[in-house]
């Protein structure tokens, strides 16, 4: 009997260890993880860079509308306008220099009363001119529609050492922000390590000028070659940085 109660309470004493034991250990991983998973201090800032260069490349839009009530003859009259702009324009920059961007054919509608009516055929054509050489910009824009361009849209100016410049920009856009990171962990008392991530920021396009028909007309009427000042360049980057506090 005594042997049984013997081996009963050794049991039980083993039992009670584990138990004790396992909620011990549990509660020391419990408090461990939190400390594990806790980020190391950083800070983020923001870099930005901005450089300027005189443009030496233009790029425009020469577009033809034409009219018909048959399809074939709308597009007969779009292609001789066409033609006649191309003749004008082409011996200004080179027949590679001018791509088809867009080429359309639609059929036109009025409603009255409910009611849908046919009122003929819109053929559409636009073509990119790039220039090269920027002080003929106003050249092309006034012979073009001269010849019969009804509408002169999405004037730009650029530099043909774009992807240089941009990678410049960059540059001293990420070492802004270093520079910045560095200011910051200073006042902290602090210093900064590694950098734990570089965000470039994306740049919103400037809107396109667009000149109608009777616009681009009346600027022809007034003087054949339009005074177009290409100004300069901006050639912006912006980076978002962490960087380790140490």
């Amino acid at each position: 009997m005594k042997r049984i109660l013997l081996a009963s309470s050794l049991v039980v004493s083993i039992v009670v260890f584990v138990v004790v034991f396992g909620v011990v250990f549990g509660v020391s991983q419990a408090g461990a993880e939190p400390h594990e998973g806790r980020k190391p201090p950083r800070v983020i800032v923001t870099g930005e860079a901005e450089l300027r260069a005189a443009p030496d490349q233009a790029f425009v839009l020469l577009a033809v509308e034409s009219r018909d009530p048959n399809p074939r003859q709308a597009q007969q009259k779009n292609s001789t306008i066409v033609d006649a702009v191309l003749q004008k324009v082409g011996p200004l920059v080179g027949e590679k220099a001018i791509r088809t961007i867009s080429y359309s054919l639609t059929e036109e509608f009025d409603y009255e009363k409910g009611r849908r009516i046919p009122r003929g055929f819109l053929a559409q054509n636009q073509v990119e001119v790039r220039v090269d050489d920027i002080t003929k910009v106003g050249d092309v824009i006034g012979q073009g529609t001269e010849a019969g361009a009804t509408s002169v849209s999405g004037l730009r100016f650029d530099v043909t050492k774009r992807d240089e410049l941009e990678r410049e920009a960059l540059r001293q856009a990420v070492a802004e922000a270093r520079s910045r990171a560095e200011a910051a962990a200073s006042g902290a008392g602090a210093r900064i390590g590694s950098l734990l991530e570089i965000e470039q920021q994306p740049h919103e396009q400037p809107p396109m000028p667009f000149y109608r028909r009777d616009m681009a007309m009346a600027a022809a009427e007034a003087a054949p070659a339009p005074p177009i000042e290409a100004g300069e360049i901006e050639i912006r980057a912006t980076v978002r940085v962490t960087a380790a506090l140490e």
